[in-house]
């Protein structure tokens, strides 16, 4: 059975939560070691059940990773120290998967202004991936029924149109496809109906010309595109293809979320680790309400335990 270490996210928000609650259940498929202090956990499990009644409690088998941090929850709560240890939390995970004691990452989610609060550079986990093993991380999130790899991710929208150029474009289809095999892959254009030959814009001759390059790189027709943005979603054209490239962040995941929200996962490819997480937040306006939903990580932990399989890819 596969060793998953996963890391616990921002303890004021959803995810320890959502660990306690699937616990049983990711046990039946792999050994999760829990990243996060006795302490935290016990403060979790009360706060989700102060009156003994509720069903959410320490389940048997609850292995904790200590981080020997000192914090207490502050549910529904933006603070500089579940921003700390929610980062170190990650950090730790990524080390039991660099020493081999485990498989594979699962993150449960982390609040980006708690890590801001907390000094920290990064944006999200993605970022501190690609910086701590210094490759070029892609984020892909979707599900079996569609997947939706990103070019741009958490930037400023006006500074995606800057990004997209051949040269960028090229190294980032090829570590795509070495990640995914041969699959086919729709490329989104940048612009309302795909520029329109110009009319619109002509980011989508960067776009064409990356795609050409690639497909002659790899002797194969594997990259189609420019693609206009507003159809890629419908279901006579998504039932088509698995793999929807997006440019930007909200381009692709908008649609996403709207179709498989619940289900559906984030994947970091181009590692030299397994990690995948749940997609969605830590949903601070629920936190500790026992209204948090599973199934996305679930998923998340069925996908790391296949990743880890020989020549598999998403």
């Amino acid at each position: 059975m596969k060793k998953v270490a996963v890391s616990i996210g921002d303890i004021n928000g959803i995810g320890l939560e959502i660990a306690l609650k699937a616990h049983e259940e990711i046990s039946r498929l792999c050994e999760p070691l829990y990243c996060v202090d006795e302490k935290v956990l016990h403060q979790g499990a009360k706060l989700l059940h102060p009156k003994g009644t509720s069903h959410v409690s320490i389940p048997d088998g609850f292995a904790c990773k200590p981080l020997n941090l000192d914090v207490n929850i502050e549910a529904g709560c933006v603070t500089r120290e579940s921003g700390a240890y929610s980062y170190a939390s990650f950090l730790e995970a990524i080390k039991l998967c660099e020493s081999g004691e485990c498989d594979a990452l699962v993150t449960l989610p982390i609040h980006k202004e708690a890590w801001m609060k907390a000094g920290l550079k990064y944006k999200g986990h993605t970022d501190m991936l690609r910086d701590y093993f210094k490759r070029d991380a892609i984020m892909m999130l979707g599900c079996e029924k569609l997947y939706v790899p990103l070019f741009t991710e958490h930037i400023p929208l006006r500074e995606v149109a800057l990004h997209v150029r051949e040269e960028k474009l090229i190294p980032f289809l090829l570590d795509l496809h070495k990640s995914i095999g041969d699959k086919r892959v729709a490329v989104l254009g940048l612009n309302p109906h795909a520029g329109d030959n110009g009319a619109i814009g002509d980011e989508e001759r960067e776009i064409e010309k990356a795609i050409l390059h690639v497909n002659k790189t790899l002797g194969k027709e594997l990259f189609f595109g420019p693609i206009v943005p507003d159809v890629a979603f419908a279901p006579y054209f998504r039932n088509t293809v698995q793999y929807i490239c997006a440019m930007y962040h909200d381009q692709g995941l908008a649609p996403l979320k709207a179709l498989y929200f619940e289900e559906s996962i984030n994947v970091s490819l181009n590692l030299p680790i397994v990690r995948t997480s749940v997609d969605h937040g830590t949903a601070f306006d629920i936190a500790y309400k026992n209204k948090a939903h599973t199934l996305s990580y679930i998923n998340a932990v069925k996908a790391a335990i296949e990743l880890t399989q020989p020549n598999i890819n998403p």
